[in-house]
């Protein structure tokens, strides 16, 4: 049956209007189609601001924000995805898993050179994932299951596994699972090698130079395999540590893109909104799953008790900080898996209810009771740069109005990961540990008493034992029911609250400021830390 006319009463009149209408409006649509249809612009320097300063760039050895930010402009993973994390095409052209989930069999892309000239084969790719498992903060756990990498000819790798990893092929993004090359890795010490800081990769950058304190400096791939990308000719990325600098850079247009850390500071984003020159992006990257949290150390002695840390949490409204120190910008969770992973957050878990008189009825039952000048007991706090010297103060004052003393300590970052993870110098310390893709590659870290060892950097910074949580983690690291996966998780949510090894904040702001002129930065899943093959300047 068909549809009647929508114009068969309107008149003569009125159905010349309308036909007249049309074609002013396709005319329109074709004046605006050159615009529209025009190829990304090629040439141009982008100049990005990244902060804090990174110790090295490629992040194979460590999971810092600048490594994981700058590392794949140069240095490539298997795998790329778009938003809702599903796999494309990156050095691997084609994938397909076994029928019993223990052989991951890709098919490399042919005629990729690394910026030194030399052939990109599957023997760095076993080269990689073996150094990976060994090396990379999160790949001992990401990896685990890896018993070996057949490589049955140059463009083929099979990654063989003792038990399922139902997570792994959404570990291979060049920010967590960088590819390197074997012919400079191979037989040195990985940790100390020149190239993590002065990279060679397949990438669409080339490393040009790092001035410390200064910039790196990025140029085009004139041979990279997915030409004409990249469009830019090149990365300047500049380091200023300044927040007000930073914010006068992006505004005057000395600067055309910054992220976090590295942009401006919350309290400038609705100005930063009306500006004419410059665009704000609160995309949160989904293989990032942004997270900040407080931990505790569990090897200092007054806060081995539970009755402590919870009473601790109840001095510290979560709400307050979030409205507070994150300009009502972010978003608040209770669980150490985020409303970003929301397969497997449990939304049943609260903060534990702001109460400072329960707090402090708390620490006297516990033996703490006020002593000379109203204090209780004193404690070191630490604070990742990645979070805001803010944050440290709003939790100094909280523990202030029960009787703590707690004193922060300001480090760059490179002393703040020996103060933490190698000194372990520290009773409370508020960090940035993004949940990522997975809970068991960006949570199980944090909470598996395996991963506790002094000097890994963004681990088991608590030291929590627990042997259920363990399990449970184990459980769902190779479990493939996705039902059974979640109840795993929402198993181990639950104990962890209340076992308050953390305090958990939730999803930091996500603000990206960039030039007007900045299109196609992100396209990716990664966000940020996704390659800028696409990024070109309009017009």
């Amino acid at each position: 049956m068909t549809a009647p006319s929508r114009n068969k009463n309107i008149g003569p009149l009125r159905r010349r209007a309308l036909a007249a209408g049309a074609a002013a409006l396709s005319v329109l649509a074709l004046l605006a189609a050159p615009a529209a249809w025009a190829q990304p612009r090629q040439g141009g320097t982008l100049n990005w601001l990244v902060n804090p300063v990174p110790a090295s760039i490629v992040p194979l050895t460590t999971t810092a924000g600048g490594n994981a930010e700058i590392g794949p402009k140069i240095v490539e993973g298997l795998l790329t995805y778009d938003y809702e994390l599903k796999p494309k095409p990156l050095l691997a052209t084609a994938w397909s898993l076994s029928a019993d989930g223990l052989q991951y069999t890709f098919t490399l892309r042919k005629g990729v050179k690394w910026h030194d000239g030399k052939d990109f084969t599957s023997a760095d790719v076993a080269f990689s994932i073996l150094t990976l498992k060994q090396v990379h903060p999160r790949g001992r756990g990401t990896f685990a299951n890896v018993v070996e990498v057949r490589t049955p000819d140059p463009y083929t790798a099979v990654v063989v596994l003792s038990k399922p990893a139902p997570f792994l092929l959404t570990a291979l993004a060049a920010t967590e699972s960088p590819i390197v090359p074997k012919h400079l890795y191979e037989g040195t010490d990985i940790a100390a090698s020149k190239y993590n800081s002065q990279p060679i990769g397949t990438g669409p950058f080339v490393f040009k130079e790092w001035v410390q304190g200064s910039h790196i400096i990025l140029e085009r791939n004139p041979n990279y395999w997915d030409k004409p990308k990249p469009y830019l000719d090149r990365v300047a990325v500049r380091f200023v540590l300044d927040a007000a600098a930073r914010a006068a850079a992006l505004e005057s247009g000395a600067a055309d893109l910054a992220n976090g850390t590295g942009g401006i500071p919350l309290s400038d984003v609705e100005r930063f909104r009306k500006l004419p020159g410059v665009e704000i992006d609160t995309r949160i990257s989904p293989y990032l799953g942004s997270h900040q949290q407080i931990y505790f150390n569990l090897d200092t002695p007054a806060l081995q008790k539970v009755e402590v840390r919870r009473a601790i949490a109840q001095a510290i409204d979560v709400n307050a900080f979030a409205k507070t120190v994150w300009y009502g910008l972010g978003t608040p969770s209770a669980s150490p898996i985020g409303k970003g992973i929301s397969r497997y957050h449990d939304a049943s878990i609260q903060p534990y209810p702001y109460d400072p008189k329960a707090a402090e009825a708390a620490l006297d039952a516990a033996g703490f009771k006020r002593g000379a000048g109203g204090t209780r007991l004193k404690l070191r706090v630490l604070y990742n740069p990645f979070q805001e010297r803010r944050a440290a103060d709003f939790v100094r004052q909280s523990l202030g109005r029960i009787g703590i003393d707690a004193a922060v300590e300001s480090y760059d970052f490179a002393t703040y990961v020996t103060k933490a993870y190698t000194e372990r110098a520290f009773d409370i310390t508020l960090e940035s540990l993004t949940n990522l893709f997975d809970p068991t590659v960006g949570v199980q870290r944090v909470f598996w008493s395996k991963n506790f060892k002094v000097g890994l950097p963004f681990s088991n910074a608590a030291h929590y034992v627990n042997p259920e949580v363990d399990r449970l983690l184990e459980a769902a690291a190779v479990e493939v029911d996705e039902t059974r996966r979640r109840q795993l998780f929402v198993d181990f949510q639950q104990i962890v609250h209340r076992d308050v090894p953390s305090i958990e904040l939730g999803a930091n702001p996500a603000i990206t400021v960039l030039a007007k002129k900045v299109r196609d930065y992100g396209p990716t899943g990664e966000h940020i830390r996704g390659s800028f093959a696409d990024l070109y300047f309009r017009p």
